[in-house]
């Protein structure tokens, strides 16, 4: 092991070691990219990533630590995609709607014990598993679909595990609104996986 090798990795990153800053990239960019593509579309999510590589390897040298890295890397991220937008005289609507209705509220009764529950699934048979695969297609084609405030909670809260306080900061929104907005998304899917179950259509 050299002696830049048992630096502190951020130490290394703030004195522009590049290998350090390669590393950083191949680790995060997967993710970052997740999260510009619940804002843009194809190749703008794209060079929105790259621009926001750029911003981070000027600004690098500043980062104080008061988040971990990758909370920091999202919220630039987050900002590109947002200045995109706008300049597209587009805005991402972060705020909730009251009068959208929760698409489990008819499953539970008053006691909050289920109505009808889920039902368990099963892949262990080949057909199941072609199943599985269709799901899958089905649940990309319905996340697409997704309103993009509740699709960009979920990628950062169930997707990619950041907590609720980063995802309000990144996002400059409160906690209530951060957990209706993931509620909302999750709702969705889980209907979206029970009509499959019962009826084999998306």
């Amino acid at each position: 092991m050299t002696d830049a090798d048992a630096k502190d990795p951020l130490a290394r990153l703030q004195e522009g070691d590049r290998a350090a800053f390669d590393q950083l990239v191949r680790r995060h960019h997967g993710a970052l990219l997740a999260v510009a593509r619940s804002f843009l579309s194809g190749g703008d999510a794209e060079e929105a990533v790259q621009d926001a590589w750029i911003s981070a390897h000027r600004n690098i040298s500043r980062f104080e630590g008061r988040s971990a890295l990758k909370t920091w890397l999202t919220r630039i991220v987050i900002n590109e995609c947002k200045m995109r937008l706008r300049k597209a005289g587009r805005e991402i609507n972060l705020d909730i709607s009251s009068d959208e209705q929760d698409a489990l509220v008819d499953r539970f009764k008053d006691n909050g014990h289920w109505r009808r529950p889920p039902v368990a699934w099963e892949f262990s048979t080949p057909e199941q598993l072609l199943e599985e695969k269709d799901l899958q297609r089905c649940l990309k084609h319905h996340l697409h679909a997704m309103p993009e405030n509740q699709r960009l909670v979920l990628e950062l809260r169930d997707i990619q595990g950041h907590g609720f306080d980063d995802i309000c900061n990144m996002l400059d929104i409160s906690a209530s609104n951060a957990r209706v907005l993931l509620h909302r998304a999750r709702t969705t899917l889980f209907a979206m996986v029970e009509h499959y179950q019962e009826t084999g259509e998306c």
